[in-house]
This record gives C-alpha cells, sequence and structure tokens, in this order.
C-alpha cells in the first residue's frame, strides 16, 4: 500500500470542547436550521462527551461501496482511528460501488444498516428521501467544503460528508499531442481531425475497456451532461412525467450514439480488456486519449511516473462542453444506530486528520474536499483543471445523477449500448429499453 500553536488558553479550551461536542452527539437528537441552513443540536447533550467514553468498547460496521481507487484505505483509516480513539473498531465489509452497493443496501434496508455506509453523494438523495440516514453535525460539515455540501443537503439537513472528488472528461497524452501539433478539440469536427491523424500515424485515437459495463455507463453520462442536461436540467424529470424519452430525444440518441465513435477508433479487443491493461496501453502510446475519470490517475502513475498527460471534455455538438466533477467518497450514517457517539468520533477523524485526509488522496490521486488540505501527488492534468475551473466550464455529474440513477437505471441502459455495439440489439431497441425503465429511474 502507497502510502499533524495554539493562539491562547480558550482558544484550545474551545477547540477541545467543540471535538467532545462530535463524538457526544446522541442518535435521536433533534436538529434545526440556523439562517445560513447549517444543522444546529437542540439539546445540552450534544455538547458534552458520554460518560467513560473512552472506556466503552465498541465496533461499528461499514458497509464501504468503492471505486477502483479505494481499496486499501480503510487500513489507513483503522490505523488513524486507533491512534485517537482505541476503543472504537471498525468492521469493513468492501464491495464494489457499481455493481454490490445498491443490492446490499437494498438488503441492509430489509435486515438492519450498518452503523456507517460510504458510497457516493447521489445515493444521499436516494436513501435520505427514505428517512434511513442521521443528519451530520455540522461540527464535521463545516470541514468540508461549502460546494461539497450543496448536493447532499435535503431540507436544510446535511446527510452525507463528501470526503474527495473526481474530474471526468477526456485524458490525453500530453507529450504526444504537443508532437503532432495537436490543438485540444472543442468541437466535433476538432475531434475527428485527431481521431484521423492517428489512424494515418498507425495510433489507436481512444483507449478503452468496454469489458467494465460500469465504464459505458459513466461515459455516457459523461456525453449526456454536456448534450442533454447543460441544455435541459430537468430532461430526467421530463422523462418522467412522459414529456421526453430516448426514443424521442435527438440530444439523448447523440449521447448514446458517441459510445459507437469510440467504439469504431479503439482496441479491437476492447470487449476483452479490463481498466489496468487498458491503461497501460495508453501511457505505453499505443493509444492516444480515453474517455475516464480521475480513477485512471493511480494506474497512470503506478505504470510510469513520468506519464505527461492531461483532461479536456468530451466535445458536445455545440462546442461548449464542459469537464465533469464528481464527488466521490461520501460517508453517511444510520439514523437509528444505538452507537451515534461512536459514529461521531469516526466523523471526527475522517474529517479532522489532515494527515490521514493527505495520506488517502495520495494514495487515491484524487481531489480533496475537506477544507485547508491538499494533496502533494503531482498531478500533470491539474494545470488543465484549473484551467477550466478559472473558466467556469466545470459542471457537477450529480445534477444527472440525481435525476437519473445509477443502480436500476444507468447501469442497466449500459448493457444495451453493450449489446448495440456487438451487434445483438438495434439501437432503437437499446432507446426501447431505457424507456421500458423509466419507473426505475429515480431514487424516489
Amino acid at each position: 500500500m502507497k502510502k499533524k500553536k495554539v493562539l491562547s488558553v480558550f482558544l484550545a479550551t474551545a477547540l477541545i470542547a467543540s471535538t467532545l461536542a462530535g463524538c457526544g452527539a446522541k442518535s435521536g437528537e433533534t436538529q434545526s436550521t440556523d439562517a445560513t441552513g447549517s444543522n444546529t443540536d437542540n439539546t445540552a447533550a450534544a455538547t458534552e462527551a458520554p460518560a467513560d467514553a473512552s472506556a466503552e468498547k465498541v465496533t461499528l460496521s461499514v458497509l464501504a461501496g468503492q471505486s477502483t481507487t479505494d481499496a486499501g484505505i480503510e487500513d489507513m483509516i483503522d490505523e488513524a482511528l486507533a491512534k485517537k480513539y482505541p476503543n472504537i473498531t471498525l468492521e469493513w465489509e468492501c464491495v464494489d460501488w457499481g455493481n454490490d452497493f445498491q443490492p446490499k443496501m437494498q438488503q441492509y434496508m430489509q435486515s438492519g444498516l450498518p452503523d456507517i455506509m460510504i458510497g457516493k453523494a447521489q445515493d444521499v438523495k436516494t436513501y435520505a428521501s427514505q428517512g434511513i440516514l442521521g443528519a451530520i453535525d455540522s461540527t464535521y460539515t463545516d470541514r468540508v467544503l461549502d460546494a461539497a455540501n450543496t448536493n447532499v443537503t435535503i431540507d436544510g439537513k446535511v446527510y452525507g460528508v463528501v470526503y474527495n472528488a473526481l474530474y471526468q472528461g477526456v485524458y490525453y497524452n500530453k507529450d504526444m499531442f504537443e508532437e503532432n501539433g495537436w490543438t485540444i478539440p472543442k468541437t466535433q469536427e476538432d475531434l475527428q481531425k485527431i481521431i484521423d491523424a492517428c489512424k494515418e500515424k498507425g495510433i489507436t485515437p481512444f483507449a478503452s475497456h468496454m469489458a467494465d459495463t460500469w465504464s459505458i455507463g459513466n461515459v455516457t453520462m459523461q456525453f449526456a451532461m454536456n448534450d442533454v442536461f447543460n441544455k435541459t436540467p430537468d430532461w430526467g424529470d421530463q422523462f418522467r412525467a412522459g414529456q421526453s424519452s430516448f426514443s424521442d430525444s435527438k440530444d439523448f440518441q447523440t449521447a448514446y450514439s458517441y459510445n459507437k465513435l469510440i467504439y469504431d477508433n479503439t482496441f479491437k479487443d476492447t470487449f476483452s480488456i479490463e481498466q489496468t491493461d487498458c491503461d497501460s496501453r495508453i501511457v505505453s502510446g499505443e493509444a492516444a486519449m480515453k474517455v475516464s475519470g480521475s480513477w485512471s490517475i493511480q494506474n497512470f502513475l503506478d505504470i510510469n511516473p513520468e506519464f505527461n498527460f492531461g483532461i479536456f471534455p468530451f466535445p458536445n455538438q455545440t462546442g461548449d462542453s464542459k469537464l465533469i466533477f464528481e464527488p466521490n467518497i461520501t460517508i453517511m450514517t444510520n439514523a437509528s444506530s444505538e452507537y451515534q457517539d461512536a459514529i461521531n468520533c469516526v466523523l471526527d477523524v475522517l474529517t479532522g486528520d489532515k494527515e490521514l485526509a493527505v495520506e488517502i488522496y495520495d494514495y487515491t490521486k484524487t481531489a480533496a474536499m475537506l477544507k485547508d488540505v491538499t494533496p502533494t501527488f503531482t498531478n500533470p492534468s491539474q494545470e488543465d483543471i484549473d484551467a477550466y475551473a478559472a473558466k467556469g466550464q466545470i459542471v457537477d455529474v450529480t445534477l444527472g445523477n440525481n435525476q437519473l440513477v445509477w443502480g436500476g437505471f444507468q447501469e442497466e441502459n449500459a448493457k444495451d449500448i453493450a449489446a448495440w455495439l456487438q451487434g445483438d440489439e438495434t439501437f432503437e431497441q437499446a432507446l426501447k429499453a431505457s424507456d421500458d425503465r423509466a419507473d426505475a429511474s429515480s431514487a424516489q
């Protein structure tokens, strides 16, 4: 595995009191919101630590839906927790977020939820609306960037701690682009010129691993964000209201058809290779670009720490694509857990231990969502990210994911897209299949 000036006695005392307040919050305490929308506790119990908290042995169950970057961070968290709260032990169940997290949640909703659940920001809307998630105390949410709290806030209460973020778009070989005089494409015509130039030189235009159906689903939402949701922000709501459909929407058909553009310009064995092999091919220079997300950075730099790569938005039909931002690791809590004190202590470590945060960010190669924490790993694409951010050309994919949920909808659509690309379904059949599962498209 890859791998903490006191200004016055008053300030030090206040800091200690704040920490104890967070760890002392009781399950079932009522909360209200102040004028700014922050959570405020209404009970005095939340301002003091539980009696003998340091001596009480507690084991908390954790369901962790992990992205490909995340395996191993549980050991880092265990180590940091043991240093500050040795009485608390975490019992981890780590599963693949894309394939297994939603089924596990459905199972546990019948038998009893774990104390802590780690998913993505889009999961908050799915489960908070069912009344099973606990509101997170402002002690911890105040340590997170304000923008990260926006999409996990419902009726003024925050139901998830957004820990890190991914960026999505087209990763490209900077050296290859510079050597060939290729400029960053903004339109489909620009992109086609680079595809043609790659083929002339015997370079595969796109690296892709369609054996991983989740990858098809992910890039399809990337395409939809810039060709559908940036034009019609409530498209998913219109879809469920019968005002639009995949079969009738030219914009969504365009988003689906981009998969064919990738398929026609990628490896012949794209339905046989998985992510690591695919990433190694773009690093070695066999391919020029890859539609992906920050999860690929870990592989890129493991394979070649000197690999020089950038990122740009996949060009849409109108030439105004934005780079995509995705809140990733999001910590949620069980509203009915009898161990709320211990849960708050875990949140205290996760949001307050900056050394742990940097270790996790550097390991996962992701962007920090905690305030005043900066990863130390070298990210060659950061210059591009900063440039798009400065121009306001970044969009939060939670907009699309909240309207068209992953579990039971996007992932199923991806299977039909794969079947279409391989000739087992027609394009029209794939579109109709998406229409037929409209009832599964909403978190409500």
